[in-house]
């Protein structure tokens, strides 16, 4: 996909909204986690250790981003990823994090993570 540029000011509204959704280290989590598949709010309050109201609102804004999608299931609502190139975006933030802590680990003559 071409991205214009310069930004015209809507788009660049959206791509800094994209980027606020994933600023919360929970939020990532949540997208870990979800990465092998579908999950209840119960399972993914369970996993991370937090409550099932603060998971939900979480995952509400995941959905409201189009980030995961929602299955009702009874009782039970599933959560499961609905834009994979979520995980294209943190695999290339991971990455530059690595090469930037290599270099850091080498300016102080530590060992190389």
């Amino acid at each position: 996909m071409n991205v214009p540029h310069p930004l015209p000011e809507d788009l660049a509204e959206l791509i800094a909204r994209r980027f606020r959704v994933l600023a919360d280290p929970l939020r990532v989590r949540m997208l870990d986690l979800l990465r092998d598949g579908e999950l209840s709010v119960n399972a993914i309050a369970e996993q991370l250790g937090a409550g099932q109201q603060n998971v939900s609102k979480h995952l509400n804004v995941l959905a409201d981003a189009g980030m995961v999608h929602r299955r009702k299931d009874g009782n039970h609502v599933y959560y499961g990823i609905a834009d994979e190139g979520v995980f294209a975006l943190c695999e290339q933030v991971c990455g530059s994090l690595q090469t930037q802590l290599s270099s850091l680990a080498a300016l102080i003559g530590g060992p190389t993570p």
